[in-house]
């Protein structure tokens, strides 16, 4: 009872500027569960769910690996089900297979980072929250010593002992927020790394299932070297043949000069 009297104290003699501190670390505090719950659900079973997709798929059941990959939570997990579903069609273009697999992880990332934006404005704006309330204690300071016309040590302690207070809170709910922020930075990169994991193998997979002739991959015509035709192939042939024996094309060669005729 006696330290919920003393926090309220502090709280009171902190002044106004402590309301939209404690705002602050309300707001953060539920943003950081959050934003942990996310994160480890999004991490749990992600390399498990790569390995039960890619067994089920290269065994010919493309609905379980579907089913798995659907019931299973995370970033991995959606890319290889948007992979899967191309997959299912039996006929893919690989350009498109590329792309949606590129979009969902773009997409993921994005629901991955939601939240950070709000840690980061309030890790960088509470400090400065709390200097504003040093400044303002320090205004209320020099205005008692003002209207008194004396340095009396009662009339200014009010006027710091706000400053310090608000100083005190605003460090207090930034030092935290930002060592969440920057743990749920490297969860976020580790995830990353799983998510290029999971692209990675439902493009080995497609690759593997083609080989196997389960599926036909489309791929562009760029991809694929352009194949001669029957007749340049012949006529490459025949260019080769000629100047091999020493004959020259016809409408080429210069007729030799004839002899004038001594009878003429």
């Amino acid at each position: 009872m006696g330290t919920q009297y003393q926090l309220l104290t502090l709280f009171s003699d902190g002044g106004w500027m402590m309301y939209p501190l404690v705002l602050c670390s309300l707001i953060a505090l539920g943003v950081i569960i959050a934003k942990a719950y996310t994160l480890w659900m999004a991490h749990k079973d992600s390399l498990q769910v790569m390995e039960d997709v890619e067994q089920a798929a290269l065994s010919g059941d493309l609905d379980a690996a579907i089913d798995i990959a659907e019931s299973t939570p995370g970033p991995s997990a959606a890319i290889l089900l948007v992979g899967l579903r191309r997959i299912q069609s039996r006929h893919l273009r690989q350009k498109e297979f590329d792309r949606a697999v590129s979009t969902t992880g773009a997409i993921e990332l994005g629901f991955l980072e939601r939240g950070l934006v709000i840690l980061a404005t309030i890790a960088n704006v509470a400090p400065l929250m709390g200097f504003l309330g040093t400044v303002v204690g320090m205004v209320i300071a020099f205005a008692a010593i003002e209207q008194a016309g004396d340095v009396d040590p009662a009339l200014v302690a009010g006027g710091i002992k706000v400053a310090l207070l608000t100083t005190a809170a605003g460090l207090t709910v930034a030092i935290p927020v930002n060592i969440g922020y920057n743990f749920f930075v490297s969860r976020i990169d580790m995830l990353i790394v799983d998510m290029e994991q999971g692209a990675q193998r439902i493009l080995n997979l497609a690759w593997d299932l083609e080989k196997k002739g389960m599926i036909q991959i489309e791929r562009g015509d760029e991809d694929v070297a352009p194949q001669p035709t029957a007749a340049a192939a012949a006529s490459a042939s025949a260019a080769a043949g000629g100047s091999a024996a020493g004959v020259e094309p016809e409408g080429v060669a210069e007729s030799a000069p004839t002899e004038p005729d001594p009878t003429t």
